[in-house]
């Protein structure tokens, strides 16, 4: 099992989630995070009003290792705008699983 830690632009969310349940992606944990990459804090520039960038959304989905490749090629895809600032793409591995309510584990407990 993966672990996917997305960090992405704001108004790409809707975008990336969309993309991730077309696959079949059946759940998904999204936080808002506060940091800075490259350009230590910036702002952008979105249907004419302008804004700082301070909260970006951040994706964790966990998912089965053949689930991984269209998983980050979805999210690529759907978060790329082409300019400075798109986000990054962590991939984690997983140990196991546990859904509290019936005991299941590993990849039936996803």
């Amino acid at each position: 099992m993966k672990k996917i830690e997305a960090v992405i632009k704001p108004f790409k969310l809707d975008e990336v989630k969309e993309a991730l349940q077309e696959l079949g992606v059946q759940g998904m944990t999204v936080l808002e995070a506060k940091g800075y990459g490259r350009q230590k804090g910036h702002t952008e520039l979105y249907r004419g009003a302008e804004y700082v960038v301070d909260f970006l959304p951040k994706i964790e989905v966990i998912l089965a290792d053949d689930q991984l490749g269209p998983a980050l090629e979805a999210i690529q895809s759907a978060a790329r705008t082409g300019r400075i600032g798109d986000g990054k793409i962590f991939v984690s591995e997983i140990t196991d699983v546990v859904r509290i309510r019936t005991g299941e584990s590993g990849a039936t407990a996803i």
